[in-house]
């Protein structure tokens, strides 16, 4: 049997509501610093939910990333925050920009998001039904299609590997990751820069709103909105956003002399097939616990090795049966359980962009020897309460080394993906 390669994360970046880039993000997760804020043309759209999880910075910033003629006519929010994300983390894992004639044949970009461009779409509407078609501009493609975040990012950075973009819901950035992984371990690859991004805005936010899944009785006092595992959740609050990471074979990296955040040692995505009480919106318990089992098997470990859990828990009446789910997959429960936190009760759920932010937070924790904490979960639910001992869910950032640390995301459609950090 040959033995596989193994995979290290070299470089990490991220825009988050609570952090436009990694050390300001991380000191607010440490913190427990929330970045959910009021949005006022929410207030003005008559939402029922008006507050969300909006990365915060000037637009002047973009010069930093963009040049003038990237900038013209831009109008993709989603496509902005991957660009950054992505950028600060290719500089951060210490390549440069590739300005040759030739391509890094053997570095690539997976990055995904859920839908790009809709404020440009939105323009680009209005341009043609007013007969003014001639007037859409050369980058309206561009910024519209799903591929437009792989592609911008994949030429900037001259990859000549596998550039594309993945796409599947809440699960797209974790999913992503893994495909990043598999590619280098068979050896196709030996850097790939992968991550997810997501819009933001009414467009985006309002179906869920018409849904009735948001909060809407936080409007005043935002931070307080998103409460994962919390008895008195009622909802999850949209976010947007991205996360990016420098995805690179361990012989590569030792090569370059790179720093190395942390390794990947596998993990797993399936379906629940929206049977069994899988749903479009709701996931089939069996394929979770199949999903969690897979990663850890494939990954070379036992279950008590688990030192914590990024989770999913969004602040929906799923929560708990996401930590039943944990507790049967992994066969631990009470004081055996590992720690559990959901980066979600700062940020909110950043959707196609949630894996990829989360997975990056679960990373830092490695490095940097913390477990942050859970805000608004004080009154933890009863259910949960009587899975796992209060202590391991804790509401204050804690030191402490972990070793290994699973972080999972399950999305609409019934997807799941679950991938296993370990650190270097």
């Amino acid at each position: 049997m040959i033995s596989k390669r193994r995979v290290v994360i070299t470089g990490l970046g991220v825009v988050a509501p609570n952090g436009t880039n990694v050390s300001v993000f991380s000191k607010a997760i440490q913190n427990g610093t929330s970045g959910i804020r009021l949005i006022e043309i929410l207030k003005e759209l008559k939402f029922s939910c008006q507050i969300a999880g909006l990365p915060n910075y000037k637009k002047d910033y973009l010069n930093n990333y963009f040049n003038s003629i990237q900038l013209r006519g831009l109008q993709a929010s989603g496509m902005e925050y991957g660009v950054i994300s992505g950028i600060d983390a290719w500089k951060d894992a210490g390549l440069s920009i590739n300005d040759t004639d030739t391509p890094l044949w053997d570095a690539g970009v997976i990055f995904g998001t859920g839908i790009l461009g809709v404020d440009k779409f939105r323009e680009a509407i209005y341009k043609v039904d007013e007969g003014n078609v001639r007037r859409l501009g050369s980058t309206t493609v561009i910024q519209t299609m799903a591929s437009g975040i792989s592609a911008f990012l994949g030429g900037m950075l001259g990859c000549g590997n596998v550039v594309t973009t993945n796409s599947s819901a809440c699960s797209t950035g974790t999913e992503a990751i893994l495909m990043a992984y598999d590619r280098i371990t068979r050896g196709s690859a030996e850097i790939i820069l992968a991550g997810s991004t997501s819009d933001s805005g009414p467009y985006i936010w309002g179906g869920f709103d018409a849904m009735r899944i948001l909060p809407y009785k936080y409007n005043d006092t935002p931070a307080e909105a998103s409460r994962p595992m919390s008895a008195s959740a009622s909802g999850f609050v949209p976010g947007s956003g991205a996360g990016a990471l420098v995805i690179e074979s361990l012989d590569s990296a030792q090569k370059r002399g790179a720093t190395i955040y942390a390794e990947i040692l596998g993990g797993h995505v399936n379906s629940g097939g929206q049977r069994s009480g899988g749903s479009m919106t709701a996931p089939n318990s069996e394929a979770v616990q199949q999903c969690i089992k897979r990663a850890v098997e494939k990954s070379g470990i036992t279950a008590d090795e688990v030192d914590a859990i990024n989770g999913h828990l969004t602040a929906t009446t799923k929560d708990s049966a996401e930590i039943q789910n944990w507790c049967e997959a992994l066969g631990r429960k009470g004081a055996d359980f590992p720690y559990i936190n959901s980066l979600k009760s700062l940020v909110g759920h950043c959707l196609a962009a949630s894996g990829s932010i989360e997975s990056v937070a679960t990373v830092l924790q490695l490095k940097e020897k913390f477990i942050f904490g859970n805000i608004n979960c004080e009154d933890l639910h009863p259910d949960i309460e009587s899975l796992v001992d209060r202590d391991k869910i804790p509401t204050k950032t804690l030191d402490f080394s972990a070793n290994i640390i699973a972080k999972a995301s399950f999305g609409f459609g019934d997807v799941n993906a679950c991938v296993i950090f370990k650190k270097y």
